[in-house]
């Protein structure tokens, strides 16, 4: 049963499950805000990223002190990759 999230979630039911998924709330509402809006089409974007591990420890760095990855300064490349991919 899906409830209601304020107006700030476009799709509730889409919410929901992601959040039942184990993504995190702020992961779940771009997806399901992305997925509510027609002139977005999140399925077809994505996999023009490098893999995380081509990526260097600053790249990786870089990006887990954008998203706010907290103990990301003690991270060695493996959990860094994994922080962010579980983020």
């Amino acid at each position: 049963m899906s409830h209601q999230h304020g107006k700030q979630i476009k799709n509730d039911s889409v919410y929901e499950a992601l959040i039942n998924q184990g993504n995190s709330k702020e992961k779940s509402a771009r997806i399901a805000n992305a997925q509510a809006n027609p002139e977005m089409h999140p399925s077809k974007k994505g996999g023009k990223a490098q893999p995380y591990e081509s990526w260097t420890k600053a790249e990786l760095y870089k990006r887990a002190q954008t998203l706010t990855i907290n103990g990301r300064s003690k991270m060695n490349k493996a959990a860094l990759i994994e922080a962010l991919r579980s983020h």
